[in-house]
């Protein structure tokens, strides 16, 4: 996986019709995988706001959401909110409906219901 970062902040490129985060993200790791069956994993570790500007300091290194979710993007699918803490930590462990055909899908990490932006997706 790849956080959202350079010209994908923000709404200018979005992918697969998804707008970036409104801020530069990083990651330590994360891996997403999605099996014919619809099931889904995604962990991430350490998905927080870049330490750098536009980051106002105070927020520079951490998460500021609660809740992530996972969006599955052949037909837009997206799951309910999973826990994730301050550090960026949150592993999403669910089953989807996958629509048939499910062609060439990306996983995103986003932001939880109401918050329809990515913070990592997977294909980096």
């Amino acid at each position: 996986m790849t956080p959202v970062t350079g010209p994908y902040v923000g709404p200018a490129n979005p992918v697969r019709g998804v707008a970036g985060g409104g801020l530069p993200w990083i990651l330590t790791a994360g891996t997403g995988s999605l099996k014919t069956d619809g099931h889904l994993l995604v962990k991430v570790r350490g998905l927080v706001l870049a330490n750098q500007a536009p980051v106002p300091p105070a927020l520079q290194g951490t998460n500021p959401f609660p809740d992530f979710r996972a969006l599955v993007s052949c037909q837009s699918i997206s799951t309910g909110d999973f826990a994730a803490n301050t550090a960026g930590d949150s592993t999403i462990n669910t089953t989807v409906s996958l629509p048939k055909p499910c062609i060439a899908p990306i996983v995103f990490v986003t932001g939880p219901t109401g918050f329809d932006f990515w913070f990592s997706v997977t294909g980096s």
